[in-house]
């Protein structure tokens, strides 16, 4: 499952290229980030993810 919109990184990008691995990459880290903000947010014992939690 893709996380992130080719189109916005590339927005975001202003100027740069991205090669064509740099996207899954990307949604890698983005997975992992959601993976441990919601261990954390369980282990409060919370089922809602806070900007903290990052």
């Amino acid at each position: 499952m893709a996380l992130v919109v080719r189109s916005k990184v590339k927005e975001a990008a202003k100027g740069m290229r991205c090669s064509g691995d740099f996207f899954g990459a990307l949604d890698t880290v983005v997975a992992n980030k959601i993976k441990k903000a919601s261990e954390r947010a369980k282990g409060n014992g919370r089922s809602t993810l806070r900007p903290v939690d990052l």
